[in-house]
């Protein structure tokens, strides 16, 4: 894989498809379509229907998953170029049969359902025929799920649940739902949480209400819910019992990625915005663009986004060089850091040059600023991923052997001096580094 990050001329096609199909066809449906999760919705379904089956004849249908699920097998460096794409409109991940959290679950499904579960459940949500819900969060618990209280207790050849969850995505449209429970409280939380399939209508399974998080109104659904005496049979584990985290974690690191790159789309639309703001708005001394500040404002904008795609697509890279998430965990949490930064920078100077305009309505950037404290949340806040980089990082270094650190100027000095003794004066304490012996003198003479 080049380290330009382009691709190979069959997929640029693909690629330059997309990006045209998607503006054409795929960014009004934002304007005119609400819940995109919503698959009652008869009209919208009739509208996204055929779209989406001109995308399977593409095969760019579900591109996160392998060819043994029915996708071509993409790498994560052409999943982040096709992200950059689909996250100019809230309805593309819909249209492409990858949106969250169904693609996530969809993950997690695959690698550890049984054969019954994938038919059950697998199927139908990669035809794009149903929702499904990830519940996890727990209201007292935040960002730590070894906190999480909600139970599963075996009951003969059942097992049942009882807790609260909240933010729980998509629950009021789901068929299903994957909660992430303790069935062991005895041992360490990594070892005594199990996943479980628990199907739409169970009885107990009660919907408190929806949370509305973001901009997104009531398309953006993430369900309070309450477990009460929820019985489901003992083939609704969802991998091993004990195995949770490690279910957890598969449907996480990629994830990320391809959230960043969605981002990325909603940071390079702020930043198209204000770019053309600055050479359309004219002032009393010219265009806006042409005062000083204002092209810092651009200038920095543009470095920052830069800045931060490489480093994404560096991350998509690794993930495809290693195949492991494990050994890319400082870098993903590196990119989870940054992304809602950049967001939230260069919308607010976007959202400035606009003046009252950019603080209304009739413009996206107060949304826009919202989503990206959002971004700042989901998956982990950022302080986590602070802490977890720098971990990583502190890892690959000794302490050093003094009371000097190793990169002590004099010490370092006199090391040089040592190994280069004899081009020098044979005094190694010279204060001149540059002083030559006797025989280099004549030599110079």
């Amino acid at each position: 894989m080049a380290w330009d990050f382009e691709t190979d001329p069959a997929f640029q096609r693909e690629l330059d498809w997309a990006d045209e199909f998607v503006r054409e066809h795929v960014e009004p449906l934002d304007l005119l379509l609400d819940d995109p999760y919503d698959k009652s919705d008869e009209r919208a379904m009739a509208i996204v229907g055929p779209l989406q089956q001109q995308v399977k004849e593409r095969r760019l249908w579900a591109c996160h998953l392998g060819p043994e699920l029915g996708g071509p097998g993409y790498g994560q460096v052409k999943l982040a170029l096709l992200n950059e794409i689909l996250g100019r409109s809230r309805w593309a991940p819909t249209v492409f049969g990858c949106q969250a959290p169904d693609s996530g679950n969809a993950e997690i499904l695959a690698h550890y359902g049984t054969p019954e579960q994938r038919e059950r459940y697998l199927t139908p949500l990669l035809e794009g025929k149903i929702s499904s819900c990830y519940s996890m969060t727990e209201p007292h618990a935040g960002s730590d799920p070894t906190l999480f209280r909600t139970r599963a207790v075996r009951d003969g050849g059942d097992w049942v649940i009882n807790g609260e969850k909240w933010f729980s995505s998509n629950a009021a449209v789901a068929s299903f739902f994957i909660v992430m429970v303790v069935t062991d409280p005895e041992v360490s939380p990594y070892e005594g949480m199990s996943m479980f399939l628990v199907p739409a209508g169970t009885p107990g399974l009660e919907i408190i209400r929806d949370v509305h998080v973001g901009s997104g109104g009531a398309h953006s659904s993430h369900g309070y819910l309450r477990y009460r005496d929820v019985r489901v049979p003992a083939d609704h584990l969802l991998g091993a019992e004990g195995g949770a985290f490690g279910v957890a974690q598969t449907r996480l690191g990629g994830g990320r990625i391809h959230h960043a790159m969605r981002t990325l789309a909603q940071v390079r639309r702020a930043f198209d915005m204000m770019c053309e703001r600055a050479v359309s708005r004219q002032t009393r001394h010219g265009t806006l663009g042409s005062l000083q500040m204002t092209q810092e404002r651009i200038a920095d904008s543009w470095i920052e986004m830069e800045q931060f795609r490489l480093l994404v697509l560096r991350t998509a890279w690794l993930i495809d060089k290693h195949r492991d998430y494990r050994k890319v965990r400082k870098d993903i949490a590196a990119v989870k850091v940054a992304m809602p930064k950049v967001f939230h920078d260069v919308t607010l100077r976007a959202m400035h040059l606009h003046g009252a305009l950019g603080v209304s309505g009739e413009m996206p950037f107060a949304d826009m600023l919202i989503d990206s404290e959002v971004m700042a949340l989901v998956d982990g806040p950022t302080e986590v991923h602070q802490i977890t980089l720098a971990k990583d990082l502190l890892k690959t270094y000794t302490p050093a052997p003094g009371d000097f650190p190793t990169t002590h100027l004099p010490a370092l000095r006199e090391q040089a001096r040592r190994r280069y003794a004899h081009y020098f004066d044979s005094t190694i304490g010279n204060d001149d580094p540059g002083a030559l012996t006797g025989s280099r003198k004549a030599e110079a003479q």
